[in-house]
């Protein structure tokens, strides 16, 4: 186990990035590799026998990952969320379930579904089977990471002790699981990010999660998902100026429009986008980290609190809502800046920067994508209600069919 990923390892996948995008080749390799390396154990706490690396440090890596190839880093997001939701879970089931991670199991997530549940509901059940077992039957869609893992995690509507809503975590090799590479978005192609179909699936006993809304877990796993996707973003932003630097040094040619028809190395207007571009990505990562500082403390101070224990009575400290704020601060301003960086990339160079084989376009379109998992217009009118009226955020916990429909 290693508490950072080789460089030698980023460096393989970042070389056949652009190869598995114009073949659309699913990683299951390069997993592999970072399933190898215990990439998906790094933040374990130490008292289990892992690395317990700080949020900081995690998203550090999967800024590097994404930069190398957002696909991969994508697809690692539930299997990080669900070992942050461990923290406040009962201690069997932390035993059982960090003891599988060490070992190289991953957990994919499958939580949203495509249509026709009305919003905070679900149509995916748990519940007992004719022999008292737990089972799940539903569909998921937007099942990222879990073609690629040995679990996924599913939220389904349950009656096995009264109502409301669970997490179960079932093995993707299970009788009755079937999954589907059908997902069709113009970006991140390669994440798994398709459909899982449920037909009574049996559940272990210490694989059913509780959750309530507005609890530590809640607001902390719901700010690190996003947060998750802001590091991704970040990482598209250095790639794609790592590609306009890299298309820069090898060109030759230039227009007779230029400046005094120099190199589009030496052009200083060239210069002057590429510089900006700089800025800007510098920009997105600086903030992604300083959100995930506030994650960490807001986690300490949450823990010493006793928010992780299963008798804990009351809400979370302040310092956990303050690393809520700090993420969709974030969240307001990154993927704007990372779409300038992906946009200006082609300022910097010619038509030939279109081609196919080159796929310099892929990481606009990667950025876009993970861009609309979050509308940025309803983070923005929360944040502002907050700054306003001392409102506190909506945690993005449920999708579905509006409740008012035209």
């Amino acid at each position: 186990m290693t508490r950072t990923i080789p460089h030698e390892l980023l460096t393989r996948i970042r070389d056949g990035a652009v190869t598995r995008e114009l073949e659309r080749i699913l990683p299951f390799e390069q997993v592999s590799w970072l399933d190898d390396v215990g990439f998906g154990a790094l933040r374990v706490p130490a008292a289990f026998g892992g690395e317990e690396v700080s949020v900081e440090e995690l998203i550090t890596e999967v800024i590097a990952l994404a930069e190398a190839d957002s696909n991969v880093a994508h697809l690692y997001r539930g299997h990080f969320g669900f070992v942050e939701s461990l923290r406040f879970q009962p201690a069997a089931v932390r035993e059982l379930w960090y003891a599988r991670v060490l070992k190289g199991s991953t957990v994919g997530n499958a939580s949203t579904e495509k249509g026709g549940n009305a919003l905070g509901s679900l149509n995916t059940r748990l519940d007992r089977g004719e022999d008292g077992a737990a089972q799940l039957t539903g569909e998921k869609y937007y099942s990222t990471g879990t073609i690629f893992s040995t679990y996924t995690r599913v939220s389904a509507a349950q009656a096995l002790e009264g109502e409301g809503r669970r997490f179960a975590v079932v093995p993707t090799d299970a009788a009755g699981v079937t999954l589907l590479d059908d997902w069709d978005g113009f970006g991140q192609k390669l994440t798994g990010t398709g459909t899982t179909l449920l037909d009574s699936v049996a559940v272990e006993d210490l694989a059913v999660l509780g959750r309530s809304p507005g609890d530590h877990e809640s607001v902390h796993e719901a700010a690190f998902f996003q947060l998750y996707l802001l590091a991704v973003q970040a990482g598209i932003a250095k790639a794609a100026l790592a590609d306009a630097t890299s298309t820069l040094a090898r060109r030759t040619r230039t227009f007779n429009t230029s400046t005094a028809g120099q190199a589009f190395s030496h052009d200083p207007l060239i210069q002057q986008v590429v510089g900006r571009m700089s800025s800007k990505a510098f920009v997105a990562e600086a903030a992604v980290l300083q959100a995930a500082r506030t994650l960490d403390k807001a986690l300490v101070a949450g823990l010493q609190a006793g928010t992780g224990e299963p008798d804990f009575q009351g809400g979370p400290p302040r310092e956990v809502h303050d690393a809520e704020i700090a993420v969709e601060k974030a969240q307001i301003t990154v993927p704007d800046l990372v779409l300038a960086v992906t946009s200006e990339l082609f300022q910097t160079v010619g038509a030939s920067a279109t081609l196919r084989t080159k796929a310099l376009d892929r990481h606009w379109r990667n950025a876009q994508t993970i861009a609309t998992h979050n509308p940025i217009v309803f983070r923005a009118r929360s944040l502002g209600d907050h700054e306003i009226n001392g409102t506190l955020p909506q945690g993005l916990n449920a999708i579905g069919e509006a409740k008012e429909k035209l």
